[in-house]
């Protein structure tokens, strides 16, 4: 077992794996028996631990909680969180390690086909988890489904919770518990189209969330808070400090940069400019290995 801190930041809780990255001339791939490509590479991260690196790079004490396989890709996970300072323990599954092929075009645009490969009776053992929850300022939930048994215990708890809901439409089942169960909820704004607003209220109104919100990409983001008002306010985007190479983690790098801002005590609005700093950031260098630091961050923020 790795060494412990005595209190964390943040605790990310799943969402671990590594990413095929493919690079291509445009989306969509022209169909073909052959496409002749660039170096394919291998990229670990995933969204769980994209947002452990991220704010584990902005300084904050980090723990990633999770289940991996006892596998090669299992052990690029665990060698690039040991790069990144992350404190990781998991939690060996026999299903082996999630992973995604990502095509990426040429202006940076992706489109991911995940495996997640998790058996749906796969639970992480109370031992295991609380004792690092128990000394936690905040959870951030990967909507990994082993992830949602951990609620009541963090409710019981006390200890805040976020979550990313990704491309979420408001039907699927699976994420509704993760939806309802946090106080701060993240979604992005291409699962629901115009019925973003909508679905943002819909989340404050029937969960516990005070806060939601949903990015969109070039177009920024917009927030939405309980006692506010009832139509989102929009942050707009960050223009990268340089081209745009891999738009691939980039909504973690929001997260992580929200996250920052919230345990610093700043309003949501300023943590929100501050996801988008850090996601056109994360834009910049291929398989989320653009990790801002604090200082870039608030330099960033405040010009």
């Amino acid at each position: 077992m790795s060494q412990q801190h005595d209190r964390y930041d943040v605790v990310v809780v799943g969402g671990s794996g590594v990413d095929t990255v493919i690079r291509v001339d445009a989306l969509p791939v022209p169909l073909a028996d052959s496409v002749h490509v660039g170096p394919i590479e291998e990229w670990p991260g995933h969204t769980g631990g994209n947002v452990a690196l991220g704010t584990r790079a902005l300084g904050l004490r980090v723990a990633l909680l999770d289940c991996v396989g006892d596998d090669w890709i299992g052990t690029l996970v665990r060698r690039r969180m040991a790069e990144g300072d992350v404190e990781f323990d998991p939690v060996i599954s026999s299903a082996g390690t999630r992973r995604a092929v990502n095509l990426v075009d040429a202006t940076g645009r992706r489109m991911s086909f995940y495996d997640g490969r998790d058996p749906a009776d796969l639970r992480m053992p109370s031992e295991h988890y609380l004792p690092r929850l128990r000394r936690a300022r905040h959870v951030h939930v990967s909507i990994m489904n082993f992830a949602r048994f951990l609620y009541d215990d963090i409710e019981a708890l006390g200890v805040p919770v976020s979550t990313d809901l990704h491309d979420w439409d408001g039907r699927n089942d699976h994420h509704r518990e993760f939806a309802l169960r946090s106080d701060l909820v993240f979604l992005s704004a291409a699962g629901a189209g115009d019925g973003t607003p909508a679905l943002m209220r819909e989340i404050l109104r029937e969960g516990r969330a005070r806060t939601v919100v949903a990015t969109a990409g070039a177009d920024g983001s917009y927030v939405l808070t309980r006692d506010g008002d009832p139509t989102p306010r929009h942050i707009p985007a960050v223009a990268p400090e340089a081209p745009v190479v891999d738009s691939n983690g980039a909504g973690d790098a929001y997260v992580s940069g929200f996250l920052y801002g919230r345990l610093a005590g700043r309003d949501v609005l300023d943590c929100a400019r501050l996801g988008a700093v850090a996601g056109a950031h994360a834009c910049t260098a291929p398989g989320s290995t653009a990790l801002i630091t604090p200082e870039a961050l608030l330099a960033t923020a405040q010009a």
